[in-house]
């Protein structure tokens, strides 16, 4: 465990290293290289079947990726190991954000193997990251990729993880076919990415599925003896059993704390006997991981010259900083915090230009409330929430069936609750978005501050600062959107439905108001228009109609002079005609001489007894009785 111990002291030397000088790489100048800290990253290169996950495994001390058949990485899996030596040699607790469980290796097996399984092979997805922390694994970072002749592994996705400078490369391939290694796809990517194998570490598995196969031996004491091919001899080379007889060697050691110990030293022995004359230091799993620290702390070495220059280079900038602003200043606590208040000052003035001087994106937070808002609420399906048949259902549910005549308070209440709940997703989205806006607008306003770029630290600290507070303020306005939907739903008092009810009966009351208006304006005007076409003349003989009364006898004169029409017409077509005829009592079946008047258009027939009357007394429909 001494080869563990040292690498847990490295680890934490290079992320303290990492985190002061942000990581930069010494082959890399530009300020786009800085990233995180990848100097305990091991990437296995392999094809399918070569055993790369039982290699990890082994690393672990755990069976945690499923191997076989079955078990093919078909996406990048991420194993993020932390040490913690209080932990018994079976306990394994996955952290997920801020929480950590105790699991079983089993359980993470078949959890990692359905997830590989979902999908149809030959589909790339997305990779698979899990944070352990163990008694047994050394604090490492373990990437392990699909099969190389896998037809989703491709160029990029090798690079995304072997690029890096400080990223160990485990070249994998299995004990029979340890002659065929310059033909290795897995060796050729190693050589692209670190071609004086200065980060590299080759592996051969599968002793124990070679014994019967000299040739294969020999090629394996070739290679851990450094005289394989020419590109190999440059390359450490550790030779491992299959996960399977280490596994099954924990298993028979019983259940003590040394179990895993004894299974390595195990392994150990057995391949001391298939690889007589191999070097010892080559052999089994503890020598894997004293190879993987002697690489890490060369790597270090190679950095180390850089980061004591990146440590000259920011003492000498603190220096300057110190001579600009003056020691008595900056050495006294008041001195320091009123430097801070200035570049926080400084910072607040270029955040308000690029929100509300148009410097930056703050347009962005105008267009989501007054344009994208708007649009979500538009593309809401309220046309089918407040259809008619919709709305019937609505109310007959909500009401029992039994509605109220009035006022069915109860349907339109649900139906109201039932569209503003709609409100709520665009409304959280609206959030998000200014969310977003503003946190691009953090970023750019530090960038845009001199007094910030002269302290990267203290810069990096503002932005996280002003990043959490809006992250704060995010939560608490989408609550707060939510509680206002939700008051507008709760808020629907029994007076809503009261004033429902009394605008549209004010509604129907002027309508039916303006309809009598204009009926009786018509029959006025119809009126006066008969009047002014059938008034007689001053003086003028009384005209009459064709038929006699009974009532009134006629004079000696109207049977002498003979009838002539006194019809007269009126209307802008002509359409009235109006005169004297002889009517027929109900009562006393009597004859009357009355005044008729004819409107064509209408097809109705009114009389008056008088032709001044301006009301009918009666009206006859032609039409119906005709």
């Amino acid at each position: 465990m001494e080869a563990i111990d040292e690498l847990s002291q490295l680890s934490d030397s290079m992320k303290q290293a990492a985190s002061l000088l942000a990581d930069e790489d010494p082959d890399e100048t530009s300020s786009s290289s800085r990233r995180p800290a990848t100097f305990l990253n091991v990437v296995a290169l392999g094809n399918v079947g070569a055993g790369k996950s039982a290699v990890l495994n082994s690393l672990i001390g755990h069976a945690i990726l499923p191997t076989g058949e079955n078990g093919a990485t078909r996406a990048p899996i991420i194993v993020d190991l932390s040490r913690e030596s209080s932990l018994s040699s079976k306990a394994i607790i996955l952290q997920i954000d801020n929480k950590s469980q105790q699991v079983s290796a089993t359980a993470l097996r078949h959890n990692l193997q359905d997830r590989l399984g979902k999908a149809a092979p030959g589909k790339n997805r997305d990779e698979i990251y899990l944070k352990l922390r163990t008694s047994t694994a050394p604090p490492l970072k373990l990437v392990d990729l699909p099969g190389l002749d896998q037809r989703i592994v491709d160029d990029s996705m090798i690079a995304e993880y072997a690029q890096h400078n400080d990223a160990i490369l485990l070249v994998i391939i299995p004990a029979n076919q340890a002659s065929e290694i310059s033909s290795s796809r897995a060796l050729k990517i190693a050589k692209e990415h670190d071609p004086e194998s200065t980060r590299t570490v080759g592996i051969i598995g599968k002793i124990d599925q070679a014994e019967g196969n000299a040739k294969a031996l020999a090629a394996v004491l070739a290679l851990l003896s450094n005289q394989g091919p020419p590109k190999t001899t440059d390359i450490p080379w550790v030779a491992l059993i299959g996960q399977s007889v280490s596994i099954a060697s924990a298993a028979q050691s019983g259940s003590g704390e040394n179990s895993l110990e004894t299974a390595w030293r195990a392994e150990s022995e057995s391949l001391n006997k298939t690889l007589t004359g191999a070097p010892q230091s080559k052999l089994g799993r503890n020598a894997l991981v004293e190879t993987l620290a002697s690489q890490i702390r060369s790597r270090m070495k190679l950095r180390l010259p850089n980061i004591l220059s990146g440590l000259q280079g920011k003492s000498q900038m603190v220096q300057n900083e110190l001579a600009r602003l003056g020691e008595q200043l900056v050495d006294s606590a008041e001195g320091t915090r009123a430097i801070a208040l200035e570049l926080c000052r400084e910072f607040e003035e270029k955040f308000l230009l690029h929100l509300a001087g148009g410097e930056g994106s703050g347009w962005k937070v105008v267009a989501s409330f007054e344009g994208n808002f708007p649009n979500r609420i538009k593309q809401l399906p309220l046309d089918r929430h407040f259809d008619l048949n919709n709305v019937k259902r609505v109310v007959l549910e909500a009401d029992g069936y039994q509605p109220y005549l009035i006022s069915p308070e109860k349907g339109l209440r649900s139906l109201i609750k039932i569209v503003l709940e709609m409100a709520k997703d665009p409304a959280r989205l609206c959030v998000d978005e200014v969310h977003r806006v503003l946190v691009d607008i953090v970023s750019a306003s530090a960038n845009a501050t001199p007094g910030l770029g002269r302290y990267p630290p203290f810069k990096r600290e503002v932005v996280a600062i002003a990043s959490a507070a809006l992250d704060g303020f995010k939560n608490e306005a989408k609550k707060m959107v939510v509680a206002l939907v939700d008051m507008e739903r709760a808020f629907v008092p029994p007076q809503h439905f009261i004033r429902l009810v009394q605008r549209r009966m004010e509604r129907q009351r002027r309508e039916d108001e303006l309809k009598g208006r204009s009926s009786k304006k018509g029959q006025d005007a119809e009126q006066s228009l008969l009047s002014r076409a059938s008034s007689p003349q001053p003086d003028g003989p009384i005209a009459g109609g064709s038929m006699k009364s009974m009532k009134d006898k006629p004079s000696p004169q109207d049977k002498e002079t003979p009838e002539v029409s006194g019809l007269k017409t009126a209307g802008p077509e002509g359409e009235i005609t109006a005169g004297y005829l002889m009517k027929k009592s109900a009562k006393t079946n009597g004859w009357s001489r009355r005044w008729f008047v004819l409107n064509e258009k209408t097809g109705k027939l009114g009389y008056t007894k008088k032709q001044e009357e301006r009301n009918f007394r009666g009206t006859i429909t032609l039409e119906v009785s005709y």
